[in-house]
């Protein structure tokens, strides 16, 4: 039987969804985009342009929905099926876009280059409970017209999985299109087999930036999947009470469902988000409280309602180091996040407010994903009835240690995690060194890198890659690429 967990009556999401609607038709979203506006007035939707503010029909978001795919697979870069955004299926893919790495010897922070981010993609390539990677730092070593780009062209040239990805600015789109299309070959192999997914982040209330709502009509053109991250803020810019917030983030992300389906019906989207409280104490806007973790597995009962595939931002910390909040905080949320069923957890290595990436966290948080996905399977009789010949065997021999029994389901049975997790007694531990688990993971991580084998796309792909990539550099002032 497999664990699961709820925060809504059916009753309770049918009120949200409710008012969310009438807040679409009544009270209307403001688009700064002209494609997105011609796209909802087109079918029916009211425009006043004093205000810059749409105002939906109760058909435009009935056809939306209807059109939504209620499920869909990410492929790796050799065709091969990798994540399956289905059910109540979960999949762990990395925090996105931090300034900052943190050096786990010293405590201190640094702003990423190309050599951290190449470090990370070698990581990533060998956390088996981590489906897809992400461009999970913000390099300093280029222009930054071209971080969004660059940060996938290293994605794919040193790591096989999909991307979680994003473009901030309208021009970047078109790079990071054709990257994938020098992995796939086709617009249509593309659309058969995603690659990549883009965030797309409405601001809150109830607003889409013209670059924002751009990226996502872009995104529908090639079919590929969008993930919508509405960000209400409880008792900020949003209602203080999780319920209204709610409802802020279910209008939200139903105005970029309908934006998607309108340019392209069909179109894969995840029903996301990141939503936080707001901590008036500090003005922060904690990742790790409980009340956000709430509001994320409460959409994602919504996303289920609605028939659709779920993401949030969950499993990660505020901690500034590789400590023990950050260990409670990504293991809680983790936990939450799958007896949720949440289809794309988005958090494993992010620390301080998705502001700071640690390669040590990651490694560790591939370790929770292990144990949370142990879970999962939950408790199911493996030949234990009749149970008297196991105790019959055990009586005779003593143990059951080398049990046929034992030697079928132990692998099976019981999750057995690296070296990242203490299980030695403490006489071994300090033979051994007497290590601290930042100490583990700093050796974990350096085992797996020189362990590295390099992706094996064709030469001519990379070099494809490559050139695309050099080509926009130059545009935007570089004479060329750092060394990888």
């Amino acid at each position: 039987m497999r664990p699961k967990l709820r925060f809504l009556s059916d009753e309770l999401i049918e009120q949200i969804i409710g008012e969310a609607r009438d807040l679409l038709c009544n009270l209307g979203v403001e688009i700064h985009n002209t494609n997105a506006v011609k796209l909802l007035t087109d079918f029916g939707a009211r425009f006043d342009k004093t205000k810059d503010r749409v105002y939906f029909t109760a058909d435009i978001i009935d056809k939306s929905l209807k059109s939504t795919p209620s499920s869909f697979i990410l492929y790796d870069s050799f065709g091969k099926e990798a994540v399956d955004l289905s059910g109540f299926n979960v999949n762990f893919t990395p925090g996105s876009s931090a300034i900052n790495i943190l050096d786990n010897k010293t405590g201190l922070i640094h702003r990423p280059t190309t050599a951290d981010y190449i470090q990370f993609a070698k990581l990533m390539s060998q956390m088996n409970f981590i489906n897809s990677q992400s461009t999970c730092m913000v390099t300093a070593d280029v222009d930054e017209k071209i971080s969004d780009s660059y940060r996938l062209y290293l994605s794919l040239m040193f790591c096989e999985k999909p991307v979680v990805t994003g473009a901030f600015t309208i021009e970047a789109f078109e790079i990071m299109k054709n990257l994938q299309l020098a992995v796939r070959g086709t617009k249509e192999k593309l659309a058969e087999k995603p690659l990549t997914i883009f965030s797309a982040c409405p601001t809150a209330p109830l607003k889409w930036s013209q670059v924002t709502s751009q990226n996502v009509i872009d995104c529908a053109e090639y079919s590929i999947p969008v993930e919508f991250v509405s960000m209400p803020l409880t008792g900020f810019m949003a209602p203080v009470t999780l319920v209204g917030s709610l409802v802020q983030h279910t209008a939200e992300t139903l105005s970029g469902i309908a934006i998607s389906q309108l340019a392209n019906p069909g179109t894969p989207i995840l029903y996301g988000g990141s939503p936080a409280i707001f901590d008036i104490r500090y003005e922060t806007t904690p990742m790790g409280a409980m009340g956000t973790m709430m509001i994320d597995c409460a959409y994602n009962e919504i996303g289920k309602y609605l028939n659709l595939p779920t993401q949030a931002y969950i499993s990660l910390s505020d901690a500034k180091l590789l400590d023990a909040q950050a260990g409670l905080e990504t293991s809680m949320g983790a936990t939450l996040a799958a007896l949720s069923g949440i289809n794309n957890v988005s958090g494993p290595g992010m620390l301080d407010f998705e502001s700071l990436f640690s390669l040590e966290k990651l490694v560790v948080d591939n370790e929770i994903c292990g144990l949370v996905n142990r879970m999962l399977k939950g408790i199911e009789p493996k030949e234990d009835f009749p149970s008297q010949p196991r105790f019959e065997e055990m009586l005779r021999d003593g143990h059951l240690m080398i049990s046929d029994h034992t030697r079928r389901y132990l692998k099976e049975e019981i999750y057995f995690p690296g070296p990242v997790i203490d299980r030695a007694n403490r006489s071994r531990w300090q033979e051994e060194g007497s290590l601290t688990m930042g100490e583990r993971a700093e050796a974990e991580v350096k085992r797996i890198i020189s362990e590295y084998e390099p992706i094996q796309l064709a030469n001519e792909t990379k070099n494809e890659l490559t050139d695309l990539m050099l080509s926009e550099a130059i545009k935007y002032g570089m004479s060329d690429l750092p060394k990888i």
